[in-house]
Formats: C-alpha cells, sequence, structure tokens
C-alpha cells in the first residue's frame, strides 16, 4: 500500500530546484499531490505531498542526493491524506498599515477568535526606509462569511490598521 509523506525543502534559491526534485521522484515512482511553494527574500521552500510504497527510508534515498547537491533542507513526514479535503477561502481581508512588531500576531489573533480560518497569506513590506509600510493579504473561511468577521475588523480599524475585507468565490473543477 502506498503511503502519503509530506516533503518540505528550504534552501537559497536558484533556478531549477522543483525541476531536480519533481524528476528524482517520478523517476523512483513517487507520485505527487498537492504542492505549494514561496520564495522569500532569495529563499525558496517547497512543500510537496508524495505518495509512494518504499517508505520515508525509500523517499529520503530520493530526494536527499538532490537537496545535498542544491545545498538544500529536507523535512519529511508521514500524513494522512484526503486531497481536496480542506475547505476553500469565502473572505479575503488585506491589511495595509505602518510596519510594527505585533502586527501580524494582532490581526490573525483577532481573526482567529472571530472564528476565521486562514487558508492563505501572503505579505511584504513596503513604502521607504523612514516610513515602512506592512502589506499583508490572508485569504480564508470562516462560517457566515465576512459579515460574521465585522466586530473583529472594526475593532483593528480603531487601533490604526487599515483593512479591506471582501467575500469571494472559489472556482472549483
Amino acid at each position: 500500500m502506498a503511503d502519503w509523506y509530506m516533503l518540505a525543502v528550504v534552501g537559497k534559491d536558484r533556478p531549477g530546484i522543483v525541476a531536480r526534485l519533481s524528476r528524482a521522484l517520478a523517476d523512483a515512482d513517487w507520485n505527487l499531490g498537492e504542492a505549494s511553494m514561496a520564495r522569500l527574500s532569495g529563499n525558496f521552500t517547497i512543500m510537496m505531498m508524495v505518495q509512494g510504497e518504499s517508505g520515508e527510508t525509500g523517499l529520503k534515498a530520493v530526494v536527499e542526493p538532490v537537496a545535498e547537491s542544491l545545498d538544500l533542507h529536507l523535512h519529511i513526514d508521514r500524513i494522512e491524506s484526503v486531497p481536496h479535503s480542506h475547505p476553500e477561502p469565502n473572505v479575503q481581508v488585506r491589511v495595509y498599515s505602518a510596519d510594527r512588531t505585533g502586527i501580524v500576531a494582532d490581526v490573525t489573533g483577532a481573526l482567529a477568535e472571530a472564528g476565521f480560518h486562514i487558508l492563505d497569506l501572503d505579505s511584504d513590506v513596503g513604502g521607504t526606509d523612514t516610513e515602512p509600510v506592512y502589506i499583508m493579504i490572508l485569504d480564508g473561511f470562516v462560517e457566515g462569511g465576512a459579515e460574521t468577521l465585522e466586530p473583529a475588523v472594526a475593532s483593528l480599524r480603531a487601533s490604526g490598521i487599515t483593512l479591506g475585507m471582501e467575500s469571494t468565490d472559489t472556482l472549483l473543477g
């Protein structure tokens, strides 16, 4: 029986990481499920759901040579998998505020208390060196939709954080 594993890879970004990892996995009969990658300040990370029959030791034997040749760090965990069993986002929250320590904790904490399940988060710092602006976009799911979050958003706005929020539809199929 084939088992599912979560393979996480982190290191300095360079061309060919995904191509080399996916080729090594395919050549060893490892099937890819869902995957997500990100690049942050010249660093690369990817999480890949992989399925195969040779166990964690077999998976490590396939990907470790690629990781070592690209100076990447690996992390492997056996997982239970039911592909496409996660909720789809129904609300997007956009944050634009003066950059300061704790802004992510303040926003995500208030939204979590209101029942918001964060499914995706992207952030960046714009503005100038003397007036940095923190930009964060959160896609998530909350029972009852965006209206459910209004009290939490109003509280955050009262603290000086600029937020936008809207209901979203996800097209599937």
